[in-house]
């Protein structure tokens, strides 16, 4: 298990993650410090708790708007061919290139029946 620091609105915070894991949680960090960052700017430094439970809700907020994303993903997906599939809908690109695609295969083999 790795500790490492991390730096929030100029505080240090050490924390243990799991190895391998380092770079991510840096970048997590540096998601929230922008946030306490932004709040402080806009209405000061009202105290460190207070901007990091605003700031976490703003991230809560950004993480509902997500999984709204995801679902009208996933119902996109199911109107298209009747399931959601395993990873939840992050295919649909996918899924509507391949309809494409059978789309005009089909519309080809239609055009060399009738030659």
């Amino acid at each position: 298990m790795a500790e490492l620091s991390l730096s929030i609105n100029d505080r240090q915070y050490t924390v243990a993650c799991d190895d391998g894991q380092e770079a991510h949680l840096r970048t997590l960090a540096a998601h929230i410090d922008e946030h306490v960052r932004d709040l402080a700017a806009s209405i000061g430094q009202v105290g460190e708790s207070r901007l990091l439970v605003m700031a976490s809700l703003l991230v809560a907020d950004e993480l509902a708007d997500a999984y709204a994303r995801i679902a009208a993903l996933e119902d996109a997906q199911v109107a298209t061919n009747g399931q959601v599939s395993e990873n939840g809908g992050a295919d649909l690109a996918a899924v509507e290139a391949m309809h494409n695609y059978a789309n005009r295969l089909e519309s080809i083999a239609a055009r060399l029946e009738g030659a």
